[in-house]
């Protein structure tokens, strides 16, 4: 794709793979053999999509929504590329849909909170599948009452419920023949602010990380990410959805967090999840040793994203194999993204990247940058696209010298790290109207000429002999304060804080 995917989806059968992105295509994949099969020219922006066919069925029917309309549009990806149909049930834009095999009927959400049921071989109202005949008989109209947009949903593999996760970030789940509430979980910022304030110890954080992760979720609304992904385990009595504090696994019948994966990792903020219960199969004719029995045994897995990481992780039973070989180890935990995954996600260089101003969101408070982009357009561009893959998040203030400046941007933390997008140094930009005439100027910390990388210093003084030295790529606006508290802060023979000062997070202002 040329653009990015909006929506990833697999056949019933487990034989196919089905992406949809913004570029208006359409690939089917075999996965199986790992082949692009169906190249597909839309002529709508795509939104979600979704296969709806039962493994017996001939056509390999696949639903894709348009995003800028409720229309959604069937294709046999198998056939000729003509539209077999188009399902006009929404008004509003679909945002979610879910095949249920078992019903041969499809679920789906849209802008304005409707819930739609539709038969994924006749694309009508399913009468004889469902107990219901009216929608005012269920709930399904609640979300559409208080026109909250549906984000995304699940169906149990039993066909017996269905979840759904609206903007308010409650997770509602459905009891899908009848279409009844059967329960509501809040897990919206006001209700994590109580539950902060309350006894219940195993949902509580320490206060600065609560509120670190409270910023978080903040910036997901503002980027417009979905902040929960929500499913059900094999056999639909668990609940598993992403938090800010984690995973929780909810019993649906006893109404109880049964346990909460990833609380430990402050770092990140988990989404996009997935599960695997299946056991993994040995060799046809192998015969298993008794110390090999283990590895054979059912181990639930979970794999998910997190926000502004660039990785994936999983939860298991397991833990790592040593090797014994240094070589061969991964520091799983620490490890930073190499030069050649950062220059993959970084966007092609454009003065459109450049932002306007940065937020440096700190353990001491909010400093504000103003950003000289079109004297250092690409210094500035290396700053805002750091921030927006998260390279600063957690990275301390690692040199602070009073009367001088404030030092940061190395994810090392010591001075010796840190790299630049392109993964190599890059030259200085001098600009006769930008110098360090005043406190609070902004600048690039290097080790000579041409050698820019990630470290940034704010001076709290006039630093003339520093022109022409390093590039002054911006000003603090807001916050000159919190800088003043920073340098302020005591410190040790190298001048490094005696209690680290963090970078929380970034805010990237266009």
């Amino acid at each position: 794709h040329l653009k990015p995917i909006t929506d990833i989806c697999i056949s019933p059968d487990g034989a196919l793979c089905g992406t949809v992105a913004d570029d208006r295509t359409l690939k089917v994949f075999d996965i199986v053999g790992y082949d692009l099969m169906v190249f597909l020219p839309l002529s709508f922006t795509p939104q979600c999509a979704e296969w709806i066919f039962k493994t017996t069925h001939s056509q390999a029917k696949i639903a894709i929504a348009d995003k800028d309309s409720g229309d959604v549009t069937v294709f046999d990806a198998k056939g000729n590329g003509e539209a077999l149909h188009v399902c006009k049930h929404h008004k509003k834009r679909v945002n979610c849909m879910k095949y249920v095999q078992k019903l041969d009927l499809v679920v789906s959400g849209d802008d304005s909170g409707l819930i739609e049921y539709w038969c994924a071989l006749t694309y009508k109202f399913p009468n004889d599948r469902v107990s219901f005949q009216l929608k005012l008989e269920t709930d399904l109209f609640e979300l559409a009452r208080r026109k909250i947009p549906i984000q995304t949903l699940a169906v149990s593999p039993n066909g017996a419920s269905f979840a759904v996760i609206s903007i308010d970030r409650r997770i509602r789940v459905f009891k899908l023949r009848t279409g009844k509430l059967r329960r509501t979980y809040d897990e919206s910022l006001e209700m994590a602010s109580q539950v902060q304030t309350s006894d219940n110890l195993a949902q509580k954080l320490e206060d600065i990380d609560f509120g670190r992760r409270l910023m978080i979720e903040k910036q997901m609304d503002k980027d417009k990410i979905a902040h929960t992904s929500v499913l059900f385990d094999e056999s639909g009595e668990f609940l598993v959805y992403t938090t800010h504090l984690g995973i929780k696994i909810v019993h649906i019948m006893s109404n109880k967090v049964v346990r909460i994966l990833g609380k430990i990792e402050n770092t990140e903020r988990f989404h996009r999840l997935a599960l695997y219960q299946g056991a993994p199969r040995a060799p046809t004719g192998a015969r298993i040793l008794a110390q090999d029995v283990e590895s054979y045994q059912r181990d639930p897995v979970f794999l998910c994203c997190a926000y502004k990481k660039q990785r994936m992780y999983m939860f298991t039973r397991r833990e790592p194999d040593d090797t014994g070989d240094e070589s061969l180890g991964r520091d799983v935990f620490n490890e930073k993204p190499s030069a050649e995954e950062m220059i993959a996600v970084t966007p092609s260089a454009q003065r459109g990247d450049s932002a306007k101003e940065i937020i440096l969101h700190t353990t001491a408070g909010d400093i504000t940058v103003t950003l000289h982009r079109n004297e250092c357009p690409k210094t500035v561009e290396n700053f805002t696209v750091h921030c927006r893959n998260g390279y600063y998040d957690n990275v301390i203030f690692h040199r602070v010298i009073k009367g001088f400046m404030i030092q940061t941007g190395d994810p090392l933390g010591d001075g010796t790290g840190g790299t630049s997008v392109w993964g190599t140094e890059f030259e200085d930009e001098f600009d006769s109207s930008l110098r360090h005439d005043r406190p609070y100027v902004v600048s690039m910390a290097n080790s000579g000429p041409n050698s820019n990388g990630s470290q940034f210093f704010i001076t709290t003084v006039s630093t003339p002999w520093l022109d022409k030295k390093h590039t002054v790529f911006g000003v603090v606006s807001k916050g000159t304060q919190v800088v003043d508290q920073i340098e302020g802060v005591e410190t040790d023979e190298q001048d490094k804080p005696t209690m680290d000062i963090k970078i929380l997070n970034t805010t990237v202002v266009m």
